[in-house]
């Protein structure tokens, strides 16, 4: 199977970072971002984040006194300033100093301090507040000033207890990233203080970000870069701590039979794989795989294993000018009609027909996003 790098996602402001994080390096030793071991489900996040393509950056440097408030906007309306044909932006704040607290529209007050890191992974709109102002910052309204003036401090409040924080977003395409997506909360907080990987981390990313606002020359690089490891850090450290009975794509992952039999679909999807092939791999028979996978993910291996291939051809055929035939090669179908018709049953149209309507639905948001 040829190692596919299409483009799915374009260019961004000049002031943002225009090259891609290496994750076959970075991913392929997680371990020295961690304070844990590596197991089993960094495997299977490794190879799924290689095809996803996140792609991020940090664009608020904030110095707030208490009182303070601010309501930040959903992630559609902050994508064209950030990755303008991006399909979904997932938005985070990293507490460095100071204390506050987060909370969506009709949610509860998540507290944070410093150390934390607050994740709105559906790109929701929600707040963001240290003490009782009387009135809260728009921010839909300030992201002209605020993306012109880059990574520059921005202060206001009401003279108090300051906290400072930096903001940023990580833009990915959700066809591919829902398998991580789709099991995670609207919003979630994770402390990345808990380790020396952690501190090494939030102490670089405070670092660069000065750097950054004192035009260092490639600063905006090593900012990107961090970004991309901070989302990767936090989703790690999620996984590890979610509760043992917990199924799901996520718990799935830390599970050594599933995660393996996951981490092996990724990494080679076109390969002619058996509940045999998997189970034999795995180490387990294949009644016993079936079982414990359905019981994670709700849907027995080979089901999963063609969504996932049929996914992948979806976004081909929507990024690149590959044929129908050289796609259905690609992700493990024998012949272009077996392809075409799996393809029909998953997205009810036939993959000619999605290309072009997706094609379409592109060149509409760029006509909207100018």
């Amino acid at each position: 199977m040829r190692h596919y790098r299409g483009p799915y996602l374009p260019g961004r402001p000049a002031f943002l970072l225009t090259a891609e994080l290496p994750y076959d390096d970075l991913l392929r030793s997680p371990e020295r971002f961690a304070g844990s071991p590596t197991g089993g489900h960094m495997d299977v996040l490794s190879e799924v984040l290689k095809v996803v393509k996140l792609q991020g950056a940090m664009f608020y440097n904030g110095e707030f006194s208490s009182p303070w408030s601010f309501c930040s906007p959903p992630s559609r309306t902050v994508a064209p300033y950030v990755a303008p044909a991006a399909r979904h932006v997932i938005i985070y704040h990293l507490l460095t100093e100071g204390r506050a607290s987060a909370r969506l529209a009709d949610g509860p007050r998540i507290i944070l301090e410093a150390g934390d890191i607050v994740i709105f992974p559906h790109g929701d709109a929600h707040f963001l507040e240290n003490g009782s102002p009387t009135k809260s910052v728009d921010m839909a309204k300030e992201l002209a000033r605020i993306f012109s003036q880059g990574l520059k401090r921005s202060c206001l409040g009401g003279g108090g207890e300051i906290t400072k924080f930096v903001c940023g977003f990580m833009a990915c395409e959700p066809r591919l990233s829902q398998v991580f997506l789709g099991g995670l909360p609207p919003v979630f907080k994770v402390s990345i203080r808990n380790d020396a990987s952690g501190r090494w981390l939030e102490n670089s990313i405070r670092f660069s970000v000065n750097e950054a606002d004192a035009s260092r020359a490639g600063g905006e690089a090593v900012l990107a870069k961090l970004s991309e490891v901070l989302f990767v850090e936090t989703l790690r450290a999620y996984i590890a701590h979610l509760p043992a009975e917990q199924t799901g794509w996520l718990a799935g992952t830390r599970d050594s039979e599933v995660g393996k039999t996951l981490a092996l679909m990724h990494r080679n999807p076109a390969h002619p794989w058996t509940i045999a092939s998997l189970a034999k791999e795995a180490g387990v028979s294949r009644s016993a795989l079936a079982e414990r996978f359905r019981y994670y993910l709700n849907e027995p291996p080979m089901a999963y294993l063609t969504r996932w291939r049929l996914q992948l051809g979806a976004q081909m055929l929507a990024s690149t000018s590959y044929s129908v035939s050289q796609i259905a090669s690609e992700v493990g179908y024998e012949s272009e009609a077996a392809f075409t018709r799996a393809f029909k049953r998953e997205f009810d149209a036939p993959p000619a027909r999605f290309r072009s309507q997706s094609r379409s639905a592109r060149g509409k948001r760029q006509v909207v996003d100018r």
